[in-house]
C-alpha cells in the first residue's frame, strides 16, 4: 500500500466485523508496533493482546460505564449544544461521531482484538503512542480497521485487574485499540484545513500557505 494512502485513510474505524483476525496479522501489527521511536529507546512499554471473549467481554463492560461517564462529563456541555442546534455542521459532527462511539460501547464484546498499552513510571505515555499508530497503521496496510481510546484512564485500576497487571511495578495504562474488518468504506477524514488549525515561528503567525483540499485523494498517484 502507498503510505499516503495509509496516511490519509487509517481513521477511527469503530464499526468492525466480529471475524477473527489471523495469527498471521497479529503478527505484522505488533511487529510494526514495536519498531516505533521509544524515547531514549528505553522501550519501557508492554502490550496485551486481547483476544478471549470472556476478557473482550469484561473490557467491553468497563468501556460502556466509562462511554457513559464521558457523555456525562466532558462531553455534556458540548451534547448539549449539538442537540439544541442539529442544523449545524459542528452538530452534525458531533452526531456522527456519538453514534460510532457508540456503536461501538454497544458492541464491544463482539471486537475480535484489542490491543491495551502500558508504560512503565510515565503518566504522560508519550513514549507509547508513536507505536501505537504505527499499529493502527500496519493494519490498514492489512485492510484491518481501528480505533484508538484513553476512555479507559477513568478506570485505569480496573484495567490493570482485569489483565492481571502488576501493581507494584509502576506500570500505567496508556491507551487502548479496537481492531477488527470494517463494516464501512476507507476514505479521507474530513478535517478542517492545515491552514486554519497551523502557524509559522509562533503563536497566531502566517503560516505561508493554504491547503484548502487534501493532497492526496484516491487514485492519485
Amino acid at each position: 500500500m502507498d503510505l499516503h494512502e495509509a496516511l490519509y485513510t487509517t481513521r477511527a474505524m469503530r464499526r468492525v466485523e466480529s471475524t477473527p483476525i489471523p495469527e498471521e496479522v497479529q503478527k505484522r501489527i505488533l511487529d510494526a508496533a514495536i519498531r516505533a521511536p521509544s524515547g531514549g529507546n528505553m522501550q519501557g512499554w508492554r502490550f496485551v493482546l486481547v483476544d478471549d471473549r470472556a476478557v473482550v467481554g469484561r473490557l467491553g463492560k468497563l468501556y460502556r460505564e466509562c462511554m457513559t461517564t464521558l457523555w456525562d462529563t466532558i462531553y455534556k456541555e458540548r451534547m448539549a449544544e449539538a442537540r439544541a442546534h442539529p442544523e449545524r455542521d459542528e452538530s452534525r459532527d458531533f452526531e456522527k461521531m456519538y453514534s460510532s462511539a457508540e456503536w461501538l460501547a454497544e458492541h464491544f464484546p463482539e471486537v475480535p482484538l484489542v490491543l491495551l498499552s502500558f508504560i512503565q513510571h510515565d503518566t504522560s505515555g508519550g513514549s507509547v503512542y508513536p507505536a501505537t499508530w504505527s499499529a493502527q497503521l500496519a493494519a490498514r496496510a492489512e485492510g484491518v480497521g481501528s480505533a484508538l481510546t484513553s476512555v479507559f484512564f477513568l478506570r485505569g485500576d480496573d484495567v490493570l485487574d482485569i489483565l492481571e497487571v502488576p501493581r507494584d511495578e509502576g506500570w500505567v495504562f496508556v491507551n487502548c485499540v479496537t481492531f477488527g474488518y470494517p463494516k464501512g468504506r476507507w476514505g479521507v477524514a474530513p478535517r478542517r484545513p492545515a491552514h486554519e488549525v497551523a502557524y509559522r515561528n509562533g503563536w497566531g503567525g502566517e503560516l505561508g500557505f493554504e491547503i484548502p483540499e487534501p493532497l492526496w485523494k484516491p487514485g492519485a498517484d
